[in-house]
């Protein structure tokens, strides 16, 4: 319906239309289990005789009085927009209505704890969701100030973007909160979360000395696992780096940060109120990657206070900025704030892998992407807005110093606090700091789309000093723009001694064009390996010399340092992902010498990338016996570690997901039963999942033994892990009760549907998914009209048929040729899709080659 979705164009001109003096939002949650009633007055100004309209995704309503009339609901309403006609130059608009629960996590989501059958509410609003809560103006740019006053049960925990008041008695076993006024706020970073939550209280002084109160909230039953202590200490630490670096005081009254269930995202910058998704609280032991990215993620929401809810984009075109700027800030919070400062290691090995994946897709786009309308931007939550920006903005920061950024900053946040920026007032903020003309920059930067390749050329005579050295630097003939970088060249040694490759040698230059000559080089002996893009300042693939590719291939575990570690890491995957390398050779890669890697974050990448690689990319005559061949390799790497250790952790993990044969799966078995013992490697409740999954998956486990489990584990957490080990049993009725819970009777929460599509995926046998190839691309455009964007995206993304063959190429082009024009967002996902396996399909032609070459030398 033409409501649901909202154009650029329609908030430009509403917005030109309208301004909104207040919201004030009266709710009753305890009018039901499936809807809620709100009252909620909005005044506001606009041009007289004009009409528009305000966002309602509304399951009844009762009444809707706009300036004293009464308007008919049945000729004003219809679901998901309310019409208002002849405004005044001064409005009040009253709706009464029910609004629905939702079980997606979109709007006002609805959670009962399966271990004492509590009600737990949130909200989760961005991108247009707060029109599911109550009716509202659903754009950036309409900041408002949001009084809420809510009636729920008496015994709950009720909390929002302002401190949270004093409770009245309202009836038998009822309680109302009448919250003060927020500051100018966009609708989407308002919030509620409202049930029986267990609290950990804590406070700090601002920069400013107001005493800011603080709270660390998660449900009863998982409180126990909640190390608040820790959340706190970042925070804190988080708060003194940034008022430090922006010379802004925190702008809000408090600061609450609430764990809450079946979340879809990470978190959400609620200002004052910040949510989590519940996989933040350890019930068993997390890997060192784990505790790290929470570590980012509290730093990158606490830095959204400042950028996204004091100073706020436009429209949503500028939603990278928000989003590229706190993954920057809190990446250098945490190296340079906390005890956490590997952090720009676990950056190059995770966040910008993920930018240079999501950039060489077909539908990858400019930072600065042109979001015409809310379909748009809800597909744009990707490693373009998040990673590749981030990125670039620490290009940015070498490039200009990182003290005349911040100088930038603080003049930017003086300027629009409290208001809507776009980029250029950013930019205009950053040049006068900086002394920088950053117009070329910014339009090669943040206006192409696309990712370059730097790659050396070292030339070295017969005594092996460098005789001319020079950067080239390469674009795809899609988007063959060159681009300037700064960025540092380090050259690397073998120690004799230790056995170390040790740098000995730096330089930071400017590049640009597509050859850069380092004069400053000729004359120096030539080290073992050149690494450009040293101390990772550049946004770009890199490539290895001849010289340094040998010296990496055998001696990659021996940098002395994770970073430089982690750069030869990716390009060794760059190679396999752009079909270069052959497969295989990226396999023994990996296992000769993860076991040797000491950041947890790219052990982790990397055995994900291995199960790519080893599901996907070897030519499919070899992948069986390779595939086993690196099972065992993967239970001699958990078996040799350091007992107790975060990689013995990863290693016996990633064992159980490629266990396939007997033999294999019985030390699976033994591991789950006791029967088999690793030294330093407890058997906890998340692992025991995971073992049993990995049981389920080869055949070992039925629905009966999964039963059984979540009787033991009756929690969320067991719930999610249960939809996985049943939907991942490698029978045709396991598959089709997976297919009808999801496609055809859509009922499962968010949490679990995604889970049950991951088990799903599970099939080493390619016959069971086959016969859903043809279903899928029957179903998947009803879906994505019907069902909520969340839900529909799960469905689009995670029931993509993924067997890599040209055969499922070829289906995903034919569904392309007929989808209707208007389902961009699915196009979009389709696309990718669509790209991944035809790597895939291309990735095995160079391993079959490779094989067949040196089978024959």
């Amino acid at each position: 319906m033409p409501g649901k979705n909202l154009t650029r164009v329609e908030a430009a001109d509403r917005a030109a239309l309208v301004s909104v003096d207040s919201y004030d939002v009266v709710l009753d949650l305890t009018t039901g289990d499936s809807t809620f009633q709100t009252t909620t007055t909005v005044k506001f100004k606009a041009r007289p005789g004009e009409s528009t309209f305000i966002d309602a995704f509304t399951a009844d309503v009762r009444s809707i009085t706009l300036n004293g009339h009464d308007l008919d609901p049945t000729e004003v309403a219809d679901g998901q927009r309310i019409q208002l006609p002849h405004l005044e130059q001064d409005n009040v608009l009253v709706v009464d209505a029910d609004m629905y629960y939702t079980n997606t996590g979109e709007g006002l989501h609805r959670f009962v704890d399966p271990v004492d059958q509590e009600v737990y509410l949130y909200s989760q609003f961005e991108v247009a969701d707060t029109r599911r809560m109550f009716p509202v103006f659903e754009q950036p740019d309409l900041k408002s100030r949001f009084t809420f006053t809510v009636t729920a049960p008496e015994h709950w925990q009720v909390v929002s973007n302002q401190p949270t008041p004093e409770p009245t008695r309202a009836g038998e076993g009822k309680a109302t909160w009448a919250f003060g006024p927020t500051p100018l706020l966009p609708p989407y970073i308002t919030a509620l979360v409202a049930g029986p939550y267990d609290v950990v209280r804590d406070e700090l002084t601002s920069s400013d000395g107001r005493v800011i109160p603080l709270g660390v909230f998660a449900r009863k039953s998982l409180m126990e696992h909640l190390d608040a202590e820790e959340i706190f200490e970042i925070t804190k630490q988080g708060f003194e780096f940034y008022e430090s670096q922006f010379a802004t005081p925190y702008p809000f009254d408090k600061y609450d940060q609430l764990f809450v269930p079946q979340f879809n995202a990470g978190a959400m910058e609620n200002a004052g109120c910040v949510t989590f998704v519940e996989a933040y609280v350890f019930r068993s032991r997390p890997t060192r990657a784990r505790v790290e990215r929470r570590v980012i993620t509290v730093l990158h929401e606490l830095a959204h206070m400042w950028f996204g809810n004091l100073v706020t984009m436009r429209w949503w075109n500028d939603l990278w900025l928000n989003e590229s700027f706190a993954e920057y800030a809190s990446t250098l919070a945490s190296a340079q704030a906390t005890k956490y400062d590997n952090a720009w290691t676990t950056f190059a090995a995770s966040e910008k892998s993920w930018g240079f994946e999501q950039d060489q897709l077909p539908t990858t786009h400019p930072i600065k992407a042109d979001i015409t309308d809310l379909e748009d931007v809800l597909v744009n939550f990707d490693g373009i807005t998040y990673a590749k920006g981030a990125s670039v903005l620490k290009q940015l920061v070498a490039w200009v110093g990182q003290d005349q950024f911040m100088a930038g900053l603080r003049t930017y946040f003086d300027k629009h606090g409290w208001a809507n920026a776009e980029l250029k007032d950013l930019m205009t903020e950053l040049e006068a700091a900086s002394g920088r003309d950053l117009a070329d920059w910014t339009e090669r930067w943040l206006e192409t789309a696309g990712v370059n390749t730097l790659s050396p050329r070292c030339e070295r005579d017969d005594d092996n000093l460098i005789t001319s050295f020079a950067i080239e630097q390469t674009a795809t003939e899609e988007y063959p723009i060159l681009r300037p970088h700064r960025l540092a060249i380090g050259f690397y040694d073998i120690d004799e001694t230790s056995g170390h490759l040790v740098r000995n040698h730096r330089v930071e230059i400017d590049v640009d064009g597509a050859l850069t000559e380092v004069p400053d080089l000729v004359g120096l002996e030539a080290p073992d390996l050149v690494l450009v893009n040293d101390d990772d300042l550049a946004y770009a693939k890199i490539r290895l010399d001849e010289y340094s590719q040998d010296t990496a291939t055998e001696h990659l575990k021996d940098f002395e340092e994770s970073l430089p570690r982690a750069l030869v890491w990716q390009a060794a995957w760059d190679g396999v992902h752009d079909a270069v390398s052959p497969a295989r050779d990226y396999v023994r890669t990996v296992l000769n010498n993860i076991g040797f890697e000491s950041d947890s974050t790219t052990v982790q990448v990397q055995l994900s990338q291995l199960d790519t690689v080893l599901d996907n990319y070897v030519a499919p005559g070899d992948r069986d016996t390779i595939a086993v061949d690196a099972a065992e390799r993967l239970w001699t790497l958990a078996t040799s570690a350091e007992p107790g250790s975060d990689s013995q952790l990863q290693f016996v993990r990633a064992f159980a997901r490629r266990a396939r044969t007997a033999e294999q799966l019985d030390r699976v078995d033994g591991l789950d039963s006791g029967e088999l013992l690793l030294d330093g490697l407890e058997i906890d409740t998340d692992l025991r999942w995971a073992l049993l999954i990995s049981l389920a998956a080869g055949g070992r486990a039925d629905v009966a033994a999964v039963d059984a489990a979540l009787e033991r584990d009756n929690t969320e957490h067991g719930a999610i892990a249960a939809a996985q080990a049943r939907a991942a049993i490698p029978t045709p009725e396991a598959k089709a009760a997976v297919w009808k819970a999801v496609v055809e009777e859509g009922s499962m929460p968010n949490s679990q549907q995604q889970a049950a599509i991951a088990g799903f995926r599970q099939a080493t046998d390619p016959a069971l998914l086959a016969p859903y190839v043809d279903k899928f691309f029957e179903v998947v455009t009803d879906i994505y009209r019907q069902r909520s964007h969340e839900i529909a995206e799960q469905i689009a993304v995670g029931l993509f048929p993924r067997t890599p063959v040209q055969a499922t190429v070829d289906a995903a082009d034919a569904f392309l040729d007929q989808l209707p024009s208007d389902l961009n967002g699915l196009r979009r996902l389709i696309l990718e899709g669509r790209d991944r396996v035809a790597r895939a399909v291309a990735a095995q032609e160079v391993d079959s080659r490779a094989a067949a070459a040196r089978s024959n030398a």
